[in-house]
This record gives C-alpha cells, sequence and structure tokens, in this order.
C-alpha cells in the first residue's frame, strides 16, 4: 500500500509506537497540537497527513512512525477530550450534596464542561469527525454515554426519583442541548459566548427545576394518606 492512500484503507486507529522517551513525546504532543490547528482551519475532508507532515516539517514516513493514518491522530484526540470530560464530571460529583441548588449544579456543571470544550481547538470538526466516520463512531456513542450516565447519578442524588427511562430522557435532552450550545459558545467573541452560557444555564435550571417539581409532587401523592 503506498504512503500516498494511507489515509483511506489503513483505518488502524492503535498509534505505530507509544512514545516512552520524553523527545518521543512530546513529538507526539506537537502532532496532536498542529493536527488540532489544521482540522480547525480545513476541516475533516480538508485534513491530510500530508499536510500535517508538512506542518511538522518532517516526512510522511516519518509521521507513520507514529501514527499509521489521519484516524488515529483524530482517536486520541477525542480520547483526551473524553478524559477531559470525565475528570471535570466526576469533580462535579465530588463536590455534590443534598443541599446543593439546581442553579449551583448547573453552573458548575456547565462551567466545567464550557472549559473542556474550549481546551479542544478544533471542537466542531472534531465533533462532525466522530459522528461522520465510521471508524470514529464508538467514540460519539462513548461521548454521549459519558454525559447520559453522569448526569443521571447527578439527578439521583439531587433526589430525583423518576424512572430509570425518564431520566435517561432528561439526561439525554440535557446532552443535545448544552453540546449544540457549547460549540456555539467556544466560537463567539467573549461578550457573546458569556451571554450565550448565561441563556443555557437559565435553559437548564428551568429544564431541572421542572422535572424536581414534578418529583416533589410524585414524593407528597404517594406519602397522602
Amino acid at each position: 500500500m503506498s504512503a500516498g492512500r494511507r489515509d483511506g484503507p489503513d483505518l488502524r486507529l492503535d498509534q505505530r509506537r507509544s512514545p516512552i522517551q520524553a523527545r518521543s513525546q512530546r513529538r507526539t504532543q506537537q502532532i496532536l497540537q498542529v493536527t488540532a490547528m489544521l482540522l480547525a482551519r480545513h476541516g475533516i475532508e480538508g485534513l491530510t497527513t500530508s499536510m500535517i507532515a508538512q506542518e511538522m516539517q518532517m516526512s510522511v514516513g516519518a509521521l507513520y512512525h507514529y501514527f499509521p493514518n489521519k484516524h488515529s491522530i483524530l482517536s486520541v484526540l477525542a480520547t483526551g477530550w473524553l478524559e477531559d470530560m470525565t475528570f471535570v464530571l466526576d469533580d462535579v460529583l465530588s463536590k455534590q450534596t443534598g443541599e446543593m441548588s439546581i442553579e449551583r449544579l448547573t453552573e458548575n456543571i456547565l462551567e466545567g464542561m464550557h472549559d473542556v470544550y474550549r481546551k479542544q481547538e478544533a471542537v466542531l470538526p472534531l465533533a462532525q469527525g466522530l459522528s461522520a466516520i465510521p471508524e470514529l463512531r464508538h467514540l460519539d456513542a462513548e461521548h454521549d454515554n459519558l454525559i447520559i450516565s453522569k448526569m443521571i447519578e447527578m439527578l439521583r442524588r439531587a433526589g430525583f426519583t423518576s424512572t430509570k427511562n425518564e431520566l435517561n430522557r432528561v439526561a439525554r435532552v440535557f446532552l443535545e442541548l448544552t453540546h449544540s450550545l457549547l460549540i456555539v459558545a467556544v466560537d463567539q467573541d467573549p461578550i457573546r459566548s458569556s451571554r450565550t452560557m448565561t441563556d443555557m444555564k437559565i435553559m437548564v435550571s428551568a429544564l431541572l427545576k421542572k422535572h424536581e417539581a414534578e418529583t416533589a409532587a410524585e414524593t407528597r401523592n404517594v406519602e397522602a394518606p
């Protein structure tokens, strides 16, 4: 198989070698940073390993010593995004108490998620790639399952007693709403981004308060003689 066709048929997602030496680790991070920059500039379809190699001032063959194709680089970028999101949501869970208000919980979740989205320079084309590229769709599913499962746990801790199916539905509404608006917010200038974040917090708080009230009503009905 010729080197010029690696982005097509060769769809392995594993790195060629794990960077052990400090120099190799730095080189790997540089490749990831350059790929994110080029991805933001050219999108999924425009990105090629030749372009990455040229920006890195290395041969395509040398690049393949680290990654077999562009999809494997995107896989590592997406995995890092998932790891950062897991850390943020686990941190919110570690601080969540029964006394935490819906507004405070919403603030903690969305500010943490916003930081993760801002950290990923090419979040929009990366997210589009995860859903569009068959070899990366499992990471798209992992992202959705992560957000939904963590939100269900948070809702349980907040005292929501709805059925599992209902909590899953609410968590998915949260996922779709926040993912769309966070992508918008990170692409806006600071003033507009701040206003978008404020609007999103209002919407999420209203959503959760509605179901909090329903939970309270269900509890009263059960306790009524």
